[in-house]
């Protein structure tokens, strides 16, 4: 069955086409600057090659049918038509408590999705969007949502419940609901296949790491803590969100600057981590650079962004009671070898080793960076949320 997977942001629209019958990538790109006259998609070509088509102004609905214009075109496509496409699997991202697996899209769960606007003002709106354009130029296909909020439903009320009063919760669902859930269940899985490990019996930490970040304690299959929060702003260091931060910082600059709830959202989310403390960028590769030619400012951040790696792989290693493995993945985690070495260096007290020779020239790919006698098998396991996406999709509309 050929699966659809779009990921639909604000200002943009993410598309792979999944064949699962062998799980082959059959296209791929997106529509970037929706709602702007400079739009246009990109796309891979057959051959691996990329090619970029001028949109102009289009809303998501034509963003929508632009990727469906491509996938069948004649000369570029690689479908003859609509048809050919069996399913839509959407990324959705907050869930809330409502939905702690995939489901199929109806008119009572998009209205269920739609109830929790207010915890994701930003996705939600544009991920629902992208369903009810496809309903309207696909009307009858098979939709399926896929929450980044599902996975971690199985934290215990002591990981996901916040020192607040208990009536914000009840009355307003403030808890701890993480992120990056569909990424951080396929690498907790996709690791055990690797090792030939038991997942029902394995404490697993997972790091997704990039411009965003966040950890989670994977015990027997299950997350039991993660270090995301209400929002993607808690947590790790990450390239323009703060992290864990005192909240009592927060009311004492919005007193003492005079900002705005909105200026100061602006500040944690958009102005703050790597791309904050160096003023050079949230790009970690810059950061490397600028730390090897001397920059004070950029070394300071390096060492800030792993240590607190380096201290939620500590934390929930002892809420597990031990480690058996550690993964790294996202686009730091999967790349930048020198990120990776100095967090595990400091981990040798509970029996991390890695092979700094077969680190350094990993890259993107699944390598077990681990030496044969470390006790915590340390392994680089590229993430692929589509491909979660697209089992979903084909497994309930079977």
């Amino acid at each position: 069955m050929n699966i659809l997977v779009l990921n639909c942001g604000s200002s943009s629209v993410k598309y792979k086409l999944i064949d699962t019958a062998n799980e082959s990538v059959l296209a791929e790109g997106g529509v970037e600057k929706i709602g702007l006259p400079d739009g246009f998609l990109k796309y891979k070509l057959a051959d691996g090659s990329k090619a970029v088509k001028e949109l102009g102004l289009v809303d998501h609905r034509g963003a929508v049918k632009a990727v469906l214009d491509i996938l069948t075109d004649p000369e570029l496509g690689c479908i003859s038509s609509y048809s050919e496409i069996g399913a839509v699997g959407h990324r959705v991202v907050h869930g809330a408590e409502k939905f702690s697996k995939s489901v199929l899209l109806t008119d009572e769960v998009i209205r269920q999705v739609k109830d929790c606007y207010d915890l994701a003002p930003l996705h939600n709106p544009a991920n629902v969007t992208g369903i009810e354009a496809v309903e309207e130029i696909l009307p009858g296909i098979p939709q399926v949502g896929v929450f980044d909020t599902a996975f971690h439903q199985t934290m215990p009320a002591k990981s996901f419940m916040y020192a607040l009063p208990y009536r914000f919760y009840t009355e307003d669902g403030v808890r701890r609901y993480g992120f990056h859930g569909t990424s951080h269940r396929y690498v907790s899985q996709r690791v055990c296949e690797i090792l030939g490990a038991d997942i029902n019996n394995s404490r697993i930490i997972t790091c997704h790491i990039g411009n965003g970040g966040s950890i989670t304690a994977v015990l027997n299959g299950k997350s039991v803590d993660t270090s995301m929060g209400l929002t993607p702003t808690e947590g790790l260091m990450m390239g323009t969100r703060v992290g864990d931060v005192d909240p009592g910082a927060l009311t004492f600059i919005m007193k003492k600057h005079g900002m705005s709830v909105d200026e100061l959202q602006k500040v944690i989310n958009k102005e703050s981590g790597v791309a904050g403390v160096t003023e050079i960028s949230s790009d970690m590769r810059e950061i490397e650079a600028a730390d090897k030619a001397g920059n004070e400012r950029a070394h300071l951040a390096l060492e800030m962004y792993e240590q607190r790696i380096i201290k939620y792989i500590g934390a929930y290693a002892a809420e597990m009671g031990g480690v058996d493995i550690i993964v790294f993945t996202g686009g730091v985690g999967e790349n930048q070898t020198g990120v990776r070495s100095n967090v595990c260096r400091p981990l040798a007290f509970m029996g991390v080793k890695i092979n700094e020779s077969l680190n350094d020239v990993t890259r993107g790919t699944e390598t077990v960076i681990s030496t044969d006698d470390s006790r915590v098998k340390v392994v680089v396991v590229p993430t692929d949320e589509e491909l979660m996406i697209a089992r979903d999709t084909a497994a309930l509309v079977k």
